[in-house]
């Protein structure tokens, strides 16, 4: 733990506490935690909801098409070939980058402050 907040990237890529930075932000492989076991931060404050696998999913889904038309154009292999490469890879790199991607959203909306929109009567 340091006295300073970790940055975006350090939290995302370590699954560090926003707050105090210890490896305390996930519980399984893509599941937060309850809270921080170290500060206590609640991380059940924090919605991150579906945008980090929509964000992930359209990233993906562009590079993965791109790669593919390249790959058509280039050596044109049967439609076969296709789905063993693309498949497979679409897949592992959005659940892959899922981890990182939660992360990311979570110390930024932590960073930011960031919570559900309240009507004031």
């Amino acid at each position: 733990m340091s006295d300073r907040a970790p940055g975006t990237a350090q939290v995302a890529l370590g699954g560090l506490c926003p707050r105090c930075g210890a490896r305390t932000l996930f519980d399984g492989m893509i599941r937060f935690a309850p809270r921080c076991g170290a500060c206590g931060l609640d991380y059940g404050q924090f919605n991150v909801g579906d945008g980090p696998a929509a964000f992930l999913i359209l990233i993906v889904g562009a590079l993965v098409t791109i790669g593919a038309v390249t790959v058509q154009l280039a050596f044109e292999p049967p439609f076969w070939v296709h789905i063993l490469l693309w498949v497979p890879l679409t897949a592992a790199l959005v659940i892959g980058l899922l981890r990182i991607a939660k992360a990311a959203l979570l110390q930024l909306e932590y960073r930011n402050r960031a919570r559900e929109g309240r009507l004031v009567p």
